[in-house]
């Protein structure tokens, strides 16, 4: 069959280089000129099953209310007269129980080991490079209470196959030898050797070719602006071509992948997705002494930032600013990221060249994305990843291809219905 694929970010363009293997004729839709130019632009680098407890956990109510005056909090929550945001908050602390956390780290976890899996066999069977590392990540604590309050979410991952092991700040160090510079502030680590890093926009971009190579059409600077219901069913998407004319393109079958945007485009349908955008920062700068700079990939849980090596450029992301969709990059936020590099590793990139990025995470307040079929049949959802895009996008496009082809997923993960 004919499947539409919306947005040609991480989760469009997985979806549609799986939907294509399993035989059916596939078009992607994109606003933006290239694949990849939006949230899958400039992200943290991290295939990170070990990054599974959720922001909403019992700890998390209180930490934001401490960080609500803070500019540069690791997650800030700018209250607006927002009405979706409201909503979205009041859902978030819902999910900050026990139980939910748990649960919400169980899916988490499944769908994360999984999507690594089908990288690594994606990886092999068509040898794509896009600056991969595969020396594990390690998650260092700078506080002692955070070290001790991740021992249970670690000994929960193991429960659930993702080996994340709790070792001391010396063994930190033998891993990451550039965390020598801290190692008096160093409360403890974890380490899970088979997560990876690797430059997310690239890998969509040498995927993209690939599929074009195997017949999928990329519309790119189309933009869609309705997707159109008649008789309980998708009928057409409007679309405007590069030029501004207006246009209906048909399919079969339908994939929405359109990130924080995706709510948007499915409210007039009478579908609820419960995503609002988290603005994600990220610096990129050119390496200025390897001997200073990471080679393992990391993160700081204590700022929320994660650090990976891509190629001859480090890669720093993190902190969420939930202000609905402005996209406007916070020069304190930027500055911070930049001075926390400095505190832990001196020298070691090239602050003067550093090249500054937002972008708009879809976030669900449970931190699960919503992935499967909507309350009309040949609608599909690849959505609502958050921060974990990179790490969930294969797993993510592998299912709801097999979903839009009436086969069961490979994964036992809560998809939608």
């Amino acid at each position: 069959m004919h499947v539409v694929v919306l947005g040609a970010g991480l989760l469009g363009v997985t979806s549609a280089y799986f939907l294509r293997q399993l035989g059916h004729e596939v078009t992607v839709i994109d606003r933006q000129a290239t694949p990849a130019a939006e949230t899958s632009y400039a992200n943290g680098g991290q295939i990170s099953v070990s990054h599974a407890e959720p922001w909403a956990n019992p700890s998390a109510p209180l930490k934001v209310l401490k960080w609500l005056a803070k500019e540069d909090a690791p997650l800030l929550f700018r209250l607006r007269a927002d009405a979706r945001q409201w909503a979205w908050v009041f859902r978030f602390l819902r999910e900050c129980t026990p139980g939910r956390t748990r649960h919400n780290i169980e899916q988490i976890v499944r769908l994360g080991t999984y999507s690594r899996e089908t990288l690594q066999q994606l990886r092999r069977e068509i040898g794509l490079e896009y600056d991969q590392r595969t020396q594990g990540i390690l998650h260092f604590y700078t506080n002692p209470k955070e070290f001790d309050a991740a021992e249970a979410p670690a000994a929960q991952m193991r429960e659930l196959g993702c080996d994340r092991r709790v070792i001391s700040a010396d063994e930190a160090v033998r891993i990451e030898p550039a965390l020598a510079h801290i190692r008096p502030q160093l409360a403890g680590a974890t380490f899970t050797a088979e997560d990876e890093s690797g430059d997310a926009n690239r890998f969509v971009h040498e995927l993209s070719q690939r599929c074009e190579a195997d017949g999928v059409t990329f519309l790119m600077s189309h933009t869609v602006t309705a997707l159109r219901e008649v008789g309980g069913r998708i009928d057409h998407v409007e679309v405007t071509d590069p030029n501004g004319r207006y246009q209906r393109l048909r399919g079969e079958a339908y994939v929405l992948a359109m990130g924080s945007l995706s709510p948007l485009y499915v409210k007039p349908l009478g579908i609820d997705l419960p995503i609002y955008p988290a603005k994600g920062y990220s610096v990129t700068m050119p390496v200025k002494d390897a001997t200073k700079a990471h080679q393992v990939s990391l993160t700081d849980d204590e700022y929320k930032l994660v650090f990976s090596r891509l190629g001859d450029r480090l890669r720093i992301a993190g902190t969420a600013e939930l202000n609905g969709y402005d996209r406007d990059l916070n020069r304190v936020r930027c500055e911070a990221i930049v001075r926390r590099v400095e505190e832990l590793f001196p020298g070691a990139g090239d602050t003067d060249r550093a090249q500054f990025w937002t972008g708009l995470r879809p976030a669900t307040p449970s931190n699960l994305p919503i992935v499967g079929r909507s309350r009309l049949p040949n609608l599909f959802l690849n959505t609502g990843h958050g921060t974990l895009g990179w790490t969930h996008a294969c797993g993510s496009g592998k299912s709801v291809a097999r979903i839009a082809s009436g086969l069961k997923p490979e994964v036992d993960f809560a998809f939608a219905t």
